[in-house]
């Protein structure tokens, strides 16, 4: 729709639907139709953030955290809406991301703060982030929805993963999986340009992290979407962000890079999966932090979250899923009977087992789909602590290869005893100064192991093998990580 005439379809909506509510932009200045308060947005990024940070984890360096946040806060006050409360939170997570939730909740993760090379560019993605809350982009998409009668549905945005939350969480964290729209991306990049030169950041080095997101978007084994998946592309937005940023720093002096101070600040930083929080070797698996490991079917392909582990077929004859059960101090079986009596499940036939010296349930329940429809799933409850106990739910068919390989799976549960599998290191960034001017390719090849490819180290870098880092240059290296 052209912009003339969404603004008088708007003006018209607004006049007509003034109890639903309209709203100023805070960006453009324009009325608009809003179904979406600003009280509402603040709301529902306030129930995100526990939820958000359950389910990818909130990096723990308290150094890192300030950081982003002074540079967050510096960027906000120069923003459309200076005096809105804003948070900006590190997460511990490899994915190269940023996302922004409404009223001011900004998030992003570890895995885009080691691809980055100046506090410029930093500014340049938290600029960038700022402006979709700014033009209330989310609240926008909320309301076009509801009035074209698509509804903002939790089981139609949300996965399985997040669902055991409540409703407002799981609203919330349903937001990470919308796209914006193009136009909300044009909007964005020029509110990121223009925020990060207002603080006093160089804009000129935006492009290039366009540049670098675009080498790693093809990365594969994300948990949440790519920045560049889900901020879609809107035509060659490095050579736009470089025209808008050269516009920006017309008759500008003196506006901060800050290259070699924030490529300091990434000693240290944790790269790629952090063992800690569980890994595999083949199908099995570890979990350090909760000391315990469990194999999976071999050839399932898996997959770990913080919060869950799931493995399946390539044929589609079987899925498992281990995660943690709600159950407080219940027993295994009295926990069957408390799922029965509330309707989590129709019903179950299975009993008691030890497994790994644990008290456990194992058996089959009967569950009712989102869409009505009835199924069974495998089940085991296995306490292991006094305030913890595993899950385990699967589907195959009954009395196939499948489920038994599900059944072995769970009856596998045991302690995690050896010392060296309960201290596994992380790969971690070091940063190198170069004593002598090389390209990459040979400063590599001569500061020995590496804990990624060579080209890895390049992306990292924002350079190519070919480049020259001179003498006195900061180089960002991967040491490996250590299992046992």
């Amino acid at each position: 729709m052209h912009g003339r005439t969404r603004a008088r379809w708007a003006a018209a909506l607004c006049a007509a639907l003034l109890a639903a509510g309209c709203a100023t932009n805070p960006v453009t200045g324009r009325q608009e139709l809003s179904l979406v308060s600003s009280a509402q947005e603040e709301n529902l990024g306030r129930q995100g953030l526990p939820a958000v940070v359950a389910e990818y984890g909130r990096y723990d360096e308290a150094g890192v955290q300030a950081y982003v946040d002074s540079v967050g806060q510096k960027l906000a006050r120069v923003s459309h809406l200076p005096d809105l409360t804003w948070h900006f939170t590190v997460l511990d997570d490899p994915t190269v991301n940023a996302f922004a939730m409404p009223g001011g909740y900004i998030y992003i993760t570890r895995g885009i703060l080691a691809h980055l090379n100046s506090e410029a560019q930093l500014a340049g993605v938290l600029g960038h982030e700022i402006g979709h809350v700014t033009h209330r982009h989310t609240a926008e998409q909320m309301t076009q929805q509801q009035l074209y009668g698509i509804g903002f549905g939790v089981a139609s945005v949300l996965s399985e993963q997040v669902r055991r939350y409540g409703q407002g969480a799981q609203q919330a964290l349903g937001l990470l999986f919308l796209k914006y729209s193009r136009d909300h991306e044009t909007e964005a990049d020029e509110l990121g340009v223009e925020y990060a030169t207002r603080a006093g950041y160089d804009p000129r080095e935006i492009p290039s992290t366009y540049a670098m997101l675009r080498r790693v978007s093809e990365s594969a084994g994300q948990r949440i979407p790519s920045f560049m998946s889900t901020h879609p592309d809107p035509g060659d937005r490095e050579a736009r962000t470089r025209a808008l940023a050269e516009r920006a720093v017309a008759g500008r002096t003196g506006l901060a890079i800050l290259a070699g101070p924030y490529v300091q600040r990434m000693e240290g930083i944790v790269y790629g999966r952090d063992p800690r929080g569980g890994y595999f070797e083949g199908a099995r698996y570890y979990q350090p932090t909760m000391r315990f490991q469990m194999d999976f079917p071999e050839g399932w392909a898996t997959q770990d979250s913080r919060t869950t582990v799931t493995a399946a077929a390539a044929d589609q004859s079987g899925a498992l899923q281990l995660s943690l059960a709600d159950a407080g101090v219940l027993s295994p079986a009295a926990y069957v009977d408390q799922l029965t009596r509330a309707g989590k499940i129709t019903g179950s036939n299975g009993g008691h087992e030890v497994i790994g010296g644990a008290e456990a349930w194992v058996g089959r329940v009967g569950i009712t789909r989102a869409d009505g429809t009835p199924a069974t799933l495998i089940a085991a409850w296995i306490r292991r602590t006094p305030d913890r106990m595993f899950e385990v739910l699967g589907q195959a068919a009954s009395g196939s290869a499948a489920e038994r390989r599900i059944l072995d799976s769970a009856r596998s549960l045991r302690d995690l005893a050896e010392p060296a599998r309960l201290a596994p290191t992380p790969a971690r960034v070091h940063v190198a100064t170069m004593t002598a001017s090389a390209t990459l390719a040979t400063q590599l090849a001569r500061s020995g192991e590496q804990g990624v490819s060579a080209e890895e180290t390049a992306v990292l870098n924002n350079l190519e093998l070919t480049d020259t880092v001179p003498r006195g240059g900061y180089l960002k290296v991967v040491r490996p990580s250590h299992t046992h």
